[in-house]
């Protein structure tokens, strides 16, 4: 049987005016801002309108360790959204945007897939409503600021050995990792050693996507430390006077994006932080809203549950009061296979014990997301080449776990392949009374929450932290920023820092290479192991690839 591909599907789609969908979930057309006829951002007085009606459901999708067998998490988001609109519930979907390093990258687009997706795709995937371009201005007209103040004599005594804002662009572009600025004479400046960050690991992102509205927004924007004077005293960006400037740059950014999935049902999509080097979940405020609009919200967070779970409930719940009535854990038959030892080309041929093998990885999951106090559904995102012994063998795992998994159709039919999961997920949201709670306390030690989230997390026996680090840490505390959560950098692919180590490893070490004060977004960044703040193009970049037809279509996206 043919199937397909994804951008056939997408160019297919029989899209709704923007101004429909919005109705759907009682947003006037008055207070749509439209991007074309299928996008709109949604108003600041319509958000701030709705503050007051009760919230729904949210509902996090979250999944195993990725492998290049591919995983489906948006795609299961996307198909659970529809599946709950399908069984008569009033579902939204929030997701973040992608960005354009990885779409040229790797990774390729990041709307769903199959018919479970959203668009307009090709939009979504490239410069969208222009949210990105926003923020990396943003960040760069700080950047800018800092050195000009240091130019023009240096009021507040910066020691430009300790300026810690770096600079940002959205690709991956390893070359500027690390640099050296203001060469060429006085004219110039005064040269130092900088680097380049990608757009989605900046601080002015993971603001945008905590931020409650403006107001905080400006204030957390001012409160971000760029340098530190020789005495070691914080230099803020409101003492640079960019705070300001940069709400101003940030103002349309801050209101979330409205879309469609290809079954009509409505989609915020917003923000963009990665999960392996910041907190990876959509805005608050885009997250927050669609709770005051519909009874259920079905959510994603990025990466394996190590990593985009854990923040979702230590981060993002903790600051901005959320708590999730069930959490849906995506699997494939195809990952079980390739975390129990069978490589990519040999996927195909059916393996029962490779399955039972590699569904450690699988239980590990389960057991970290229970640990929250939330209600766990396993999804088995089905493959034509899953065979019934092989999906029976890890519905038969996971019922030893004490949660149970579905087996969820929607790449190949939609809601209708979803609804099975959509029926028992609203019965558990409903009928479960979750007891969440984050793993750890505001007031632990900064090097408690490390090992905290290590050892129980990640499994780890220890956390290598050199002195530097735990002097870091113990300074920032003496700031008042201890009671910080903490946000771990680290390879998506495996529990370790060893992006090869697949499965439930254990006897093993986590070292920490170096530790950012995020003091506007409200966290510490602990980067572990050999991850980059700004990753590099493969051998052979997708973008070898991407152009227009004839037609002047995209091709290569997907």
């Amino acid at each position: 049987m043919a199937f397909k591909t994804d951008i056939q599907i997408a160019r297919e789609a029989k899209k709704r005016p923007i101004q429909e969908i919005g109705e759907k979930l009682g947003i006037g057309s008055d207070d749509l801002l439209p991007y074309g006829h299928d996008k709109a951002k949604v108003s600041q007085t319509f958000i701030d309108g709705v503050q007051k009606n009760s919230n729904g459901k949210l509902i996090l999708v979250t999944a195993i360790n990725p492998t290049p067998a591919g995983e489906g998490k948006t795609t299961t988001t996307v198909g659970l959204g529809d599946g709950l609109n399908r069984i008569g519930k009033k579902a939204a979907v929030c997701i973040r945007e992608a960005s354009l390093g990885p779409n040229f990258g790797m990774k390729g687009g990041a709307a769903g897939g199959g018919y479970a997706q959203i668009v307009p795709m090709e939009e979504m995937n490239l410069h969208f409503t222009g949210d990105f371009h926003a923020i990396t201005s943003a960040h760069s007209l700080l950047s800018a600021m800092i050195d000009n103040h240091i130019y023009w004599g240096n009021e507040l005594e910066i020691d430009t050995r300790r300026v810690v804002w770096r600079r940002i662009v959205d690709m991956n572009d390893r070359a500027l990792r690390q640099i050296t600025a203001s060469l060429g004479g006085v004219a110039n400046g005064f040269p130092r050693e900088t680097g380049f960050d990608i757009t989605v690991a900046s601080e002015v992102m993971a603001i945008l996507c905590l931020a409650r509205n403006l107001e905080d927004l400006q204030k957390r924007l001012g409160d971000m430390i760029v340098a530190y004077r020789r005495d070691k005293t914080p230099v803020f960006a409101r003492d640079i006077k960019a705070d300001g400037a940069m709400t101003v740059l940030l103002k349309d950014a801050m209101q979330p994006n409205l879309v469609q999935t290809l079954e009509n049902n409505p989609a915020f999509v917003h923000g963009g932080p990665f999960a392996n080097i910041a907190h990876g979940c959509n805005s608050v405020i885009a997250t927050t809203t669609a709770l005051k609009l519909a009874d259920y919200v079905v959510t994603e967070a990025g990466f394996g549950a190590d990593l985009g779970a854990e923040k979702f409930m230590n981060i993002k719940c903790r600051k901005a009061g959320l708590a999730p009535s069930c959490v849906v854990l995506v699997a494939t038959v195809r990952a079980m296979k390739m975390n129990g030892g069978v490589v990519k080309a040999d996927l195909g041929a059916e393996n029962v014990d490779a399955v039972k093998k590699g569904c450690a990885n699988l239980g590990r999951h389960i057991e970290n997301v229970k640990s929250f106090g939330v209600p766990v559904v396993v999804a088995i995102n089905h493959f034509v080449t899953d065979t019934d012994a092989e999906v029976d063998a890890v519905k038969e795992y996971v019922k030893g776990q004490g949660s149970e998994a579905i087996l969820s159709r929607h790449w190949e039919l939609g809601s209708e392949g979803s609804a099975d999961l959509a029926t028992r997920v609203a019965e558990i949201a409903d009928g479960e009374s979750a007891n969440f709670s984050p793993i750890y306390p505001d007031e632990m030690p900064l090097m408690q929450k490390i090992e905290t989230v290590a050892k129980r997390i990640y499994r780890a026996d220890e956390v290598l932290a050199d002195q530097k680090v735990r002097n870091q840490l113990k300074e920032w505390e003496a700031q008042g920023y201890g009671n910080l959560p903490i946000c771990m950098a680290k390879t998506q692919y495996s529990f370790t820092t060893d992006p090869d180590r697949r499965g439930a490893p254990t006897g093993f070490s986590v070292p920490v290479r170096e530790v950012r004060l995020s003091a506007g977004a409200g966290f510490v960044v602990v980067i572990c192991g050999e991850i980059m703040t700004m990753p590099g193009l493969p051998r052979v970049p997708s973008a070898e690839n991407i152009r227009l037809n004839a037609d002047g279509d995209v091709e290569g996206l997907f």
